[in-house]
């Protein structure tokens, strides 16, 4: 057979066209094949731009409703062909078959057919099967091939390959190849949790990386993976760091436990509530939740969950707090806000947050179910003869949010629908306790008639006693100790009213 003259080429097969055209005409110029199939091909010979159809190509329709088009050895040998291996050189002269250079791909989109909704036979169809395959074989030969495997590459390729007229280097193509088997990992990994309802395998990807300031402390690094901006806007402030976000991470938690009750206000430090409060307006629940404590709120995290007005913006602004979020703002409550530069101003656009939790631990990572349970008025049993009163019940159930949300050991002390302390992260639930007691009295608490909340069960009776004398006569807590009897007893013998909820809410 007559050898194949060595002629650059480019196969094109993407989603998205945006972004394209530039590239295309590029290519056209620099004098490159282009080989293209379906709407693809279309958009390309629209531009008035020369492309051979794969089907020329192969000598075979698409078919299967499009789900066969590239599949084929005259495809895939022309990307993995080695340019070294003479044996590879000759069977492509012998087949025909012409080397592709440049494979440009943006796959189905398949994780935005899931979150639109539709239905599973749409959502399958959407699984890329010849895209996914011209990537891996591209990437894998990036001795000889680059590849483009996605829409978000197109700026800087196009940058490429007009500055060096379509000669890659080595290097170049490595690291292109690197991109192509993360977009394809992380493709996978979406088919696979969408899917997966029996396997306990993990599997986790994110697409989206941001490098942070540091880590927890300015000697780490640090970044954060996923997709900040579907749950928020930013609407002012210096970049978010990694205290930040743990500190943002538990306020958004925390606030969706009230994200349908009255104006709600809750100001956070280190991962927990220093102050929260329940009242008729927002400018009131600030007042109150600032008054839980004053000292932990400076550079702390403030979350609400109504629009913040111009009063409450008033009262914010004497603070120096890092970040500020709330569903909406009034136009002269941003402008107030807005007066300190580096305050982070965010708008939280949904209450939705993933169900699973994993952190890493040892050499691997734990995996649970993110605690969705919220104690209600029907998981409530009373256990002592003194039955709590309907305000005590309301106060009770609003403890019990705030403390789910705490650091164990926890104690959360309120009183009229505002925290008034709480004993965070203790080894003990009398240290968590006395903390909590102690606090109250520094901010000048009146703990006559307050309530306790505990997220674990008290194995002796000293707690209910300690709490007793600080005035506090209702308590909420799961019970399931084998001497709750002896706090029950107690409460019985001191007039002091206890309910069981039977869920524990450690947090750790």
């Amino acid at each position: 057979m007559t050898p194949i003259m060595r002629k650059k080429a480019a196969l094109i097969s993407v989603f998205h066209k945006d972004g394209l055209k530039p590239i295309v005409e590029q290519l056209s110029a620099l004098n490159f094949d282009i080989y293209s199939t379906g709407g693809t091909e279309k958009f390309i010979r629209d531009l008035g731009i020369d492309v051979i159809p794969v089907e020329d190509l192969t000598a075979y329709p698409s078919i299967l409703g499009g789900r066969v088009k590239t599949l084929h050895p005259k495809v895939f040998g022309g990307i993995l062909s080695r340019r070294d291996n003479e044996k590879d050189l000759e069977q492509l002269d012998a087949y025909e078959i012409p080397q592709i250079d440049v494979v440009i791909v943006d796959l189905y989109p398949f994780e935005k057919t899931v979150e639109s909704g539709a239905n599973e036979q749409d959502i399958i169809e959407k699984i890329d099967i010849g895209g996914i395959s011209l990537i891996r074989a591209a990437a894998k030969n990036f001795k000889d091939v680059l590849c483009i495997s996605a829409r978000n590459q197109y700026e800087d390729f196009l940058k490429v390959l007009v500055a060096q007229k379509g000669v890659f280097t080595l290097e170049q193509r490595k690291i292109y190849a690197t991109k192509a088997f993360a977009i394809s990992s992380h493709y996978d990994t979406a088919i696979y949790n969408y899917l997966n309802t029996t396997e306990t395998n993990f599997r986790q990807s994110f697409n989206k990386v941001s490098p942070l300031r540091y880590g927890e402390n300015p000697h780490q690094k640090g970044y954060f993976y996923g997709d900040l901006e579907s749950l928020f806007d930013k609407l002012h402030g210096k970049e978010l760091s990694y205290n930040n976000l743990l500190d943002v991470d538990a306020a958004v938690n925390l606030i969706g436990e009230f994200k349908n009750d009255k104006p709600t206000f809750a100001i956070l430090k280190h991962n927990n509530a220093c102050g929260l409060a329940q009242r008729d307006t927002l400018h009131q629940a600030y007042i109150d939740a600032l008054a839980g404590d004053p000292t932990s709120a400076f550079g702390g995290v403030l979350i609400s969950n109504k629009t913040i007005d111009e009063a409450t913006a008033q009262e914010i602004h004497k603070l120096f707090c890092e970040v500020v979020i709330a569903p909406s703002y009034d136009e002269n409550a941003l402008n107030i806000l807005k007066g300190k530069k580096n305050r982070i101003i965010l708008v939280q656009k949904i209450f939705f947050l993933s169900k699973p939790s994993y952190r890493t631990a040892l050499n691997g990572v734990l995996f649970q179910d993110k605690n969705l349970k919220t104690d209600a008025r029907s998981d409530l049993k009373t256990v002592s003869i003194l039955k709590p009163t309907e305000k005590q019940i309301e106060d009770l159930l609003f403890a019990s949010k705030i403390c789910k949300h705490t650091k164990s050991n926890t104690i959360v002390l309120a009183k009229n629908k505002q925290l008034c302390a709480s004993g965070t992260g203790q080894t003990s639930r009398v240290d968590a306790l006395n903390q909590a007691i102690v606090k109250a009295k520094h901010f000048n608490f009146d703990l006559q008639n307050a309530v306790m909340a505990s997220d674990a069960f008290f194995p002796f009776p000293d707690c209910v006693e300690i709490a007793q004398q600080a005035g506090i006569n209702a308590v909420i807590q799961p019970g399931g100790s084998i001497k709750d009897k002896l706090s029950i007893d107690y409460c019985n013998s001191h007039k002091i009213s206890m309910v069981f909820t039977g869920t524990r809410h450690f947090k750790h």
